[in-house]
């Protein structure tokens, strides 16, 4: 058996978007920003794509950039606004677990002479949104806090961090990349200014992203050419790509109540089985409200590398944190912000689920991770076997 329990990094394209996209790469392939029939039909389906996407995240089309993803989105959000205010002395807010699209981002403000202040978490991996209220200045221009950590799956309290952002008139963005098809998404409800999503998180092609900026927003470009997009992201725009990603936003928005149900039961029927069969297990994050598909098991005294590299020579494909960081020397940041040791930290992996995967798959993994532990603590050497 092989078996992906990797949805957080990517998800397979459905064959609902691959079919949408099909006739816009075969028979729609104009240049949106030509006056001719070729590109005014890739204009159309460009603007269809903008209506459906802003339909399922309830804004409004000319409140939705298309981007290359979520990375691009978060640093769109960030630098857009913060470069685009004319005060002097500018700072931003963020937290300790934010994506590194995130971080990064902030971090480069910081080169620039922004102040950044990173509020920490809890232990269950939630933002306090009074510790929010209380690192806001004069000076705060912008507030970044991601709706669900990508690592945890913990969920934040959003909405309530944007009501106490926009008394004090600051902007608030959201990285919304893995609230999606996870958790209920209504940028409306939410109160958030801006919101990035990503496409191939939800089924949809990699490549492919949007922004929602709130009208009234004041967004600079960070990238310069032509007049796409309304002025705010130049280039060529991506019509099979924008296709794609409002093709899975319909699906997502179709079958979100049934498939967050299922995948519930599955996520908690993998984490009583884990917690039964194998000592010295914990759920990261456990207690805080967590999304549906989303589980970070911490296996003390066993590597997570090579639990990882175990499990996917017996089919299995999961992982140790998030793709992006896949390689890195130093220990999950979201792991030691919720209080963990550099030794759990290692220890720990992440299962994200999605469509594909069934009971079986989950009953065969458990099985996987109960005989990959055992011989790995076996082997360990006993200072580590804790």
């Amino acid at each position: 058996m092989r078996a992906y329990f990797d949805h957080n990094a990517t998800t397979p394209v459905a064959p609902e978007v691959l079919e949408a996209m099909r006739k816009v790469f075969l028979e729609e392939f104009g240049n949106a920003s030509s006056v001719h029939a070729f590109g005014q039909a890739a204009k159309r389906r460009l603007e269809e794509a903008r209506r459906e996407t802003a339909r399922v995240l309830g804004a409004q089309p000319n409140e939705i950039v298309f981007t290359s993803g979520g990375t691009e989105a978060d640093n769109l959000a960030i630098l857009g606004v913060v470069r685009n205010d004319p005060r002097s002395r500018k700072h931003v807010v963020t937290s300790a677990i934010e994506h590194p699209a995130v971080l990064e981002t902030c971090a480069q403000l910081e080169r620039e002479g922004v102040a950044v202040t990173r509020v920490p978490v809890d232990s269950r991996g939630v933002v306090d949104p009074d510790a929010v209220r209380r690192s806001l200045r004069p000076e705060t221009v912008l507030v970044s806090i991601m709706h669900v950590n990508n690592e945890l799956g913990t969920i934040q309290p959003i909405a309530d961090i944007a009501t106490l952002v926009r008394e004090a008139g600051i902007w608030m963005h959201s990285d919304g990349v893995q609230a999606l098809g996870k958790t209920k998404v209504d940028v409306r409800e939410l109160g958030v200014d801006l919101y990035s999503i990503s496409a191939h998180k939800i089924y949809g092609p990699k490549g492919v992203g949007a922004l929602f900026v709130r009208d009234g927003v004041p967004l600079g470009r960070i990238q310069f050419g032509g007049h796409h997009e309304r002025d705010r992201r130049p280039g060529t725009e991506n019509v099979p790509g924008a296709v794609g990603l409002a093709a899975a936003l319909t699906l997502l928005a179709r079958d979100l109540a049934e498939e967050s149900l299922r995948l519930a039961r599955l996520r908690d029927r993998l984490e009583q089985a884990v917690l039964a069969r194998i000592p010295d297990v914990r759920v990261n994050g456990e207690g805080a409200p967590r999304c549906v598909n989303t589980t970070n098991l911490c296996f003390r005294g066993v590597d997570g590398e090579a639990l990882l590299i175990a499990l996917d020579l017996a089919g299995f494909a999961v992982s140790s944190g998030a793709a992006c960081s896949s390689g890195a020397s130093e220990p999950s940041h979201v792991l030691t912000a919720i209080g963990l040791t550099r030794r759990d930290a290692r220890s720990s992996l992440r299962i994200s689920l999605g469509r594909l995967n069934t009971e079986e798959q989950v009953d065969a993994l458990v099985e996987a991770l109960t005989e990959a532990v055992a011989r790995l603590r076996a082997l360990a050497p006993a200072e580590e076997r804790v």
